[in-house]
């Protein structure tokens, strides 16, 4: 069996804010790091985008950082990839489903500037907790 070596790599920015208790949102444009060999956004970057912009939801305006004590852990994502594009800007919108005390259930749309709806992500968390030894 043959086998050829390749090697990859890519770049991603994108920019999230939460606007509200209920509400995150995000941008990230199109650009070169994040196109998979067909010149569209690649789906892991799509997911990516929209687990960052659902987990600062979760966070609700706490800012995480190493070995802190709650974050908000992503324990299952279920993603709907319905198109694609090749350029643009993408605008990402995450709410709550549901807000229980141990798991947090969040909707995220990632859509294009124009409205087209390219990724539905449903992703449930739950707050880790660091051992008491």
């Amino acid at each position: 069996m043959n086998i050829e070596a390749r090697q990859y790599g890519g770049h991603i920015r994108f920019h999230t804010e939460t606007v509200g208790p209920g509400e995150t949102r995000g941008m990230m444009p199109v650009q070169e790091g994040i196109l998979n060999p067909f010149g569209t956004v690649h789906a892991g970057a799509l997911i990516w985008f929209a687990d960052v912009c659902a987990t600062r939801l979760a966070l609700q305006g706490v800012e995480p950082h190493g070995g802190m004590s709650g974050f908000p852990l992503s324990i299952n994502m279920t993603a709907q990839l319905l198109q694609n594009v090749t350029s643009g800007t993408l605008m990402a919108r995450s709410s709550f489903v549901r807000r229980g005390r141990t798991i947090q259930t969040v909707r995220t749309e990632v859509k294009t500037d124009a409205g087209l709806l390219l990724l539905d992500l449903t992703s449930s968390h739950v707050a880790s907790r660091q051992r008491q030894d």
